[in-house]
């Protein structure tokens, strides 16, 4: 019997309309464009600002152009996993809300969530549930509405995040391609550094916690900073050892969009260069969950079947990895 693998068949995103750009930012809070590109690399990022919706809106948008793009009918879908840290509400799932706005009938869905490697996680999660031989259709959504937990009197945080979505569609192949490898790991030390302080079980929503501003994201940056550096490098060097690449052989890295440093310092590190990595963190921002599948739904027409690609990302909990992915088609040829 033949191996089967997870192949990414599609891609589908949605950035919202409205653009807040680092000049209207000025005039919220306390910060210039300069200070802003110089220590994070955005120039603008998307705000979905219409009243009554979230993360499940752009999930969808992003979902059903994935749909239209594949060829694929709703009765066809397995499974659903949304990646998300700004899910619509605390329960029910928004993967479930999909379900139900996309027509899906015969799919089970759940929401994923760790932070900004969410979609690291679910792409390696959904590769399974495909290798397992029983699921044939599973799309991975990741989509977060950072702005809903954003404090724009907040220089240090308020510069870095957008809202955004975007999915892949995965399905089985017996040829070698598709999602190849992953190393994948957490360490609960992070929480003091990067969290929300109220809104969960040990912390509930009061008048006290909304008074002091404590539903908001919380950072201390420069921590931050240096376990996502050395994490995301050493994640990306583990993996392309272990699959024999090197600086010649990759050809492109995926880095989470939370800070061009970061970025750049990970590139430095593999020794690959500039042009190899996909970065749009200048027009959207941290996006969080969607950043990955958003660099590729963006840059989709660059890549070619077979190119060897380096997905990477960092986030809270701490959460971090690379998975290795040798893409199934031709960019050009889906669009």
């Amino acid at each position: 019997m033949e191996k089967i693998n997870a192949v990414i068949t599609g891609v589908g995103g949605y950035v919202p309309d409205y653009v807040l750009t680092n000049d209207e930012l000025s005039r919220m809070v306390d910060t210039n464009d300069e200070w802003i590109m110089s220590r994070i690399g955005v120039k603008e990022r998307r705000i979905l600002n219409e009243e009554g919706l979230g993360t499940s809106y752009m999930a969808r948008k992003a979902a059903k152009q994935l749909m239209q793009r594949t060829g694929s009918n709703p009765n066809d879908v397995d499974l659903v996993i949304v990646a998300t840290s700004t899910a619509d509400y605390h329960f029910p799932s928004t993967a479930s809300i999909l379900c139900d706005k996309l027509g899906l009938k015969n799919a089970f869905a759940f929401d994923l969530q760790a932070a900004c490697s969410g979609f690291l996680y679910a792409l390696e999660t959904g590769a399974e549930f495909v290798r397992s031989g029983r699921y044939k259709k599973v799309i991975l959504v990741g989509a977060d509405k950072m702005s809903s937990m954003v404090d724009y009197t907040d220089r240090s945080t308020c510069p870095i995040f957008g809202d955004g979505a975007a999915a892949f569609m995965l399905e089985p192949t017996t040829e070698e391609v598709g999602v190849m490898d992953a190393f994948l790991r957490t360490d609960g030390k992070g929480l003091p550094f990067l969290h929300m302080k109220a809104g969960g079980s040990v912390c509930p929503p009061s008048y006290f916690t909304v008074d002091n501003h404590m539903h908001y994201i919380y950072q201390e940056g420069r921590t931050v900073f240096k376990y996502a550096v050395s994490n995301m490098s050493d994640a990306c060097v583990t993996i392309a050892e272990r699959n024999h690449l090197d600086k010649n052989s990759i050809d492109w890295i995926v880095p989470h969009q939370a800070n061009l440093r970061i970025i750049d310092a990970v590139a430095h590190r593999l020794e690959v260069p500039h042009e190899k990595v996909l970065i749009n963190i200048e027009r959207y921002g941290n996006t969080s969950a969607g950043t990955l599948p958003l660099c590729i739904w963006d840059f989709e027409d660059k890549l070619k079947k077979g190119d060897n690609i380096i997905f990477t990302a960092f986030g809270a909990g701490f959460t971090w990895g690379a998975v290795y992915v040798k893409w199934g088609y031709d960019g050009k040829k889906q669009q």
